[in-house]
């Protein structure tokens, strides 16, 4: 009896544990995914995404030249650049954090990403997306940050290569400000100068004088671009304000030019800007805080602290504080009532709308985190309120996000289009759901599109290869309806971060 009565309480001291372990498991039994498969099919998206005139070597093939006006009445060059996610309108904010968000991968993962077989193709997104903004940074103090407009473009339903809707193009400049904006692109360029550094030399110089110049225009000339650009604020908003931004670009352009000047400016403003103010449990196109806290934290993860003065040791401790609250939260090792909810099948859960975003994001974050941290000269543990952490211990709960993004969840389906043997057929975007241009150039109209296109219940004639659509709901459910855009809707932002952990799972070993 005694033997029986010991081996209860053994048993009830472990299961805190046990539950433990289990939350880090991936929810239901599932071979291996083949995670280069996927990180070339999330290259591949991209390429469906552009705009402007196509290169020779476009492997989306249903795609053709689209935007070849654009700029034109304003009398400027915006031919190229990425469509966001369905329509056509081209918001640089989101577009120039997709391509940090690739640079950041290929600058992490870029050994993994060639073994792979893949630099170059990333290496070419990243390029498509810094040659559009090199164009539309026309002078050091201006930026133009849309092309399109939402109103307009959701009116219609029609292929990119036939679009009738308005093509206006909107600027900031010193007298309609633009932090955000301006910042998110100099942090984009800052970020790709790293990745040219070796292979374009010229190049990455011409991307760092750019990046420069926009984060001095940027801060110089401090306001809302949601406020100088009206158009933006039904669809990008800025609800978190400029100080992330700013705080981001500085951060990169640090990383980039190793001067001292940068890293001050972070210090300098790290209260006043809220980098060190914020506790979030989100990482996405808008709020870039968690991003910022990573980046600073990964200074002081690299053992570099001889070389800081105690003041700015004392505020990267702050930087780096935060950052772990957004890791603990998304572990749900928070005792505050902060964690990010989960699915029944075991997926973060941020927001109805598009959440996808939010997993690849923190899926990004928690990979860096956890691979700085294991080769970080301190105690490689992460210490959260409601339990400790071996970087492994992160490593394997994203590594459950990944499989369920890729079919490892209750509808055993893949929300990555095109790989596995089930996944969404009938996106939420224009050119995919249209009979393709290179199989009928008849022309189709604004309504004729929706009423030809858009209702049918018919998978989509051409296959979105590689795009991450929203996702499933809270209890884990997905109606694969094209009008269903807040599940069906593929964005840039949602595939990009993906590409760096795709590329990390692909490659377990640490470069």
């Amino acid at each position: 009896m005694e033997r029986d009565e010991d081996r209860r309480k053994i048993l009830e001291s472990l299961i805190p544990l046990i539950s433990f372990i289990f939350l880090l498991l991936p929810p239901f039994n599932q071979a291996a995914f083949d995670y280069g498969d996927a990180l070339s099919k999330s290259l591949l998206y991209l390429e469906a995404q552009r705009s402007g005139h196509l290169p020779h070597g476009q492997r989306v093939t249903w795609r053709g030249h689209s935007g070849l006006t654009d700029g034109l009445e304003q009398g400027v060059d915006l031919v190229g650049g990425y469509y966001d996610a369905g329509d056509h309108v081209k918001f640089s904010l989101p577009m120039a954090f997709t391509v940090t968000m690739l640079s950041w991968s290929v600058v992490e993962y870029g050994h993994a990403i060639a073994s792979a077989g893949e630099l170059e193709h990333a290496l070419e997104a990243i390029k498509w997306g810094t040659d559009y903004f090199i164009k539309a940074h026309t002078h050091h103090d201006v930026l133009w940050a849309e092309v399109g407009d939402g109103d307009t473009d959701h009116y219609c339903w029609q292929r990119p290569e036939d679009m009738t809707t308005s093509r206006k193009a909107y600027k900031i400049d010193p007298d309609r400000p633009g932090s955000e904006v301006a910042g998110e692109t100099a942090a984009a360029m800052a970020a790709a100068s790293l990745v040219f550094r070796e292979t374009n030399p010229h190049y990455s110089h011409l991307l760092l004088h750019h990046a420069q110049q926009l984060f001095a225009f940027g801060d110089k000339y401090r306001g809302k671009y949601d406020t100088s650009i009206p158009a933006v604020k039904n669809y990008y908003p800025s609800l978190s304000g400029y100080g992330d931004e700013l705080l981001w670009a500085a951060l990169w352009l640090h990383r980039a030019t190793g001067r001292e000047d940068y890293l001050r400016y972070a210090i300098d403003n790290a209260h006043e800007l809220g980098g060190t103010g914020w506790d979030v449990s989100e990482f996405s196109w808008d709020i870039k805080y968690a991003g910022v806290q990573i980046l600073a934290s990964k200074l002081l993860m690299e053992g570099g602290r001889h070389q800081l003065q105690d003041e700015q040791i004392s505020i990267l401790e702050q930087y780096r504080s935060r950052g772990q609250h957004y890791v603990c939260s998304c572990l749900g090792l928070n005792t505050n009532g902060s964690n990010v909810r989960r699915t029944p099948g075991g997926l973060l859960f941020v927001r109805q709308w598009n959440n996808m975003q939010y997993v690849a994001s923190a899926s990004f974050l928690l990979t860096v985190f956890a691979d700085h941290l294991a080769m970080s000269s301190g105690e490689p543990e992460l210490h959260c309120p409601g339990g400790s952490l071996s970087p492994q211990d992160m490593l394997s709960f994203v590594k459950a996000q990944v499989d369920y993004i890729l079919g490892s969840n209750p509808l055993r389906f893949s929300y990555l289009v095109g790989f596995g043997p089930k996944y969404p057929t009938r996106v939420h975007h224009r050119a995919a759901s249209t009979v393709s241009y290179k199989v009928d150039r008849s022309f189709i109209g604004c309504a004729q599109g929706y009423d030809k296109w858009f209702g049918r219940r018919r998978k989509n004639p051409n296959v979105l290869v590689g795009a991450l659509v929203g996702g499933p709901d809270a209890k884990d459910e997905f109606r694969d309806v094209r009008g269903n855009y807040m599940q069906t809707e593929a964005c840039t932002y949602n595939t990009a971060p993906m590409v760096g952990v795709f590329a990390r799972f692909y490659r377990p070993i640490h470069k």
